[in-house]
C-alpha cells in the first residue's frame, strides 16, 4: 500500500479538488486555537480551484463569519454552520431557525455535548492525544461546569424538538449532519429525515471512535439516503480506522454514497487543503479511479452545498 505523495503527484491530483467543497473545517477565530482562520482558508482553497468550505465551530453559529468571507472572496461559497451543543441551547429549533435566516447551511447534531460522546470520553482511562474540544470539556468538568449529555431520544423515540429541526432543515434546504450521536440515535434520525422528505443528510465521520459504525451499518444508512462523510482527520487507529479499513469501507458503501472532508484546522495537523490532497492521492494510489474520487469530492459535495 502506498501512502506517500511526491510534489508532482500532488499537482496531478489537484484536478480532483477543482470545484470541490470541504464541508468540515475547523478554522478560527474559535474557542480553541486553530491553525488558520476563515480568510486564510479561503485564500488557500481559491488557489486550488475549490468552490467553498463549511466553517465548523462546536460552540457558535458561523453563518455570520461565512458572510464576511464571502464579502472578501466573492467567487467562493463559504458555508456557515451550527452545532447543537449546550452553548446554543442544545436541541434548539429556534437556534436552527435563526441560523438558517443568517444563511447557515449545515446543522450538526450535538458533538462534544452528545451523551454518546460524553459517555465514551469519560470512560477512557488514558488518551494519547486529546482533541481541542475534549481539553475544554475536561477543564469544564474539573471546574464543576459540566451539563448532562444531550440525547435526541426520549423513551426510545425522537424528541419533538428533533422532528421540528428536521422540518426546519427541509423547508430551508439545509444539510443535517449527525455529529457525535450514538448508533441508535443516528438510525432514528436518518430514518425520520427520510420519512419527512429531507434531501440532505450526512453521517458525520462514521468511523470516528465514539461513533464506530461498521461498513454494513454505513451501507444501511446510505440506503436510507444518507451520505457517509469520510474524514481525513480521523484516519488513524487512535480515532478508529486505518487507511486499509477506510478503503474497504468506501468500496463496500460505494463512492456514490460518500463525501470526503478534511475535519482539519487543529494546530498540530496539516492544513485542510493539504489533508485533502493527501486523501485523494492515497485513494488514487490504492485503486480508486479519478471519477470515483470526483464523485466524493465534487459531485456529492456540490449537491449538498448547492443542489
Amino acid at each position: 500500500m502506498r501512502e506517500e505523495s511526491t510534489e508532482s503527484e500532488e499537482k496531478a491530483m489537484q484536478e480532483l479538488l477543482e470545484g470541490a467543497y470541504d464541508l468540515h473545517v475547523h478554522t478560527g477565530p474559535d474557542v480553541s486555537p486553530r491553525k488558520l482562520d476563515d480568510l486564510d482558508m479561503a485564500e488557500r482553497i481559491q488557489k486550488l480551484g475549490m468552490k467553498g468550505f463549511g466553517i465548523k465551530s462546536h460552540y457558535f453559529c458561523t453563518g455570520e463569519r461565512a458572510r464576511i468571507v464571502k464579502k472578501v472572496y466573492p467567487d467562493l461559497n463559504p458555508i456557515g454552520a451550527l452545532s447543537l451543543n449546550h452553548t446554543v441551547g442544545g436541541i434548539n429549533p429556534v437556534a436552527v431557525e435563526m441560523a438558517a435566516r443568517v444563511g447557515a447551511k449545515i446543522i450538526w447534531m450535538p458533538t462534544f455535548d452528545a451523551a454518546n460522546e460524553m459517555a465514551y470520553m469519560f470512560s477512557r482511562t488514558s488518551y494519547d492525544e486529546l482533541p481541542p474540544w475534549a481539553k475544554v470539556q475536561f477543564e469544564l468538568s474539573q471546574q464543576g461546569k459540566m451539563q448532562a449529555g444531550i440525547t435526541i431520544l426520549e423513551n426510545g423515540n425522537l424528541k419533538q424538538s428533533v422532528l421540528e429541526i428536521i422540518d426546519i432543515a427541509k423547508k430551508n434546504d439545509l444539510i443535517l449532519s449527525t455529529g457525535h450521536l450514538g448508533k441508535e440515535e443516528i438510525y432514528a434520525l436518518v430514518t425520520a429525515a427520510k420519512q419527512q422528505g429531507l434531501r440532505k443528510v450526512v453521517v458525520t465521520h462514521p468511523t470516528f471512535s465514539s461513533v464506530n459504525l461498521s461498513k454494513q451499518e454505513q451501507k444501511e444508512l446510505a440506503e436510507l439516503g444518507a451520505y457517509m462523510e469520510q474524514c481525513f482527520g480521523v484516519i488513524t487507529p487512535h480515532y478508529g480506522i486505518d487507511w486499509d479499513g477506510l478503503y474497504e469501507a468506501i468500496r463496500f458503501v460505494g463512492p456514490e454514497h460518500c463525501i470526503l472532508s478534511s475535519d482539519l484546522g487543529q494546530t498540530n495537523n496539516p492544513y485542510p487543503d493539504e489533508g485533502l490532497l493527501t486523501f485523494v492521492t492515497n485513494l488514487h494510489n490504492n485503486g480508486f479511479s479519478k471519477e470515483e474520487i470526483k464523485t466524493m469530492t465534487i459531485h456529492n459535495t456540490t449537491f449538498l452545498a448547492e443542489g
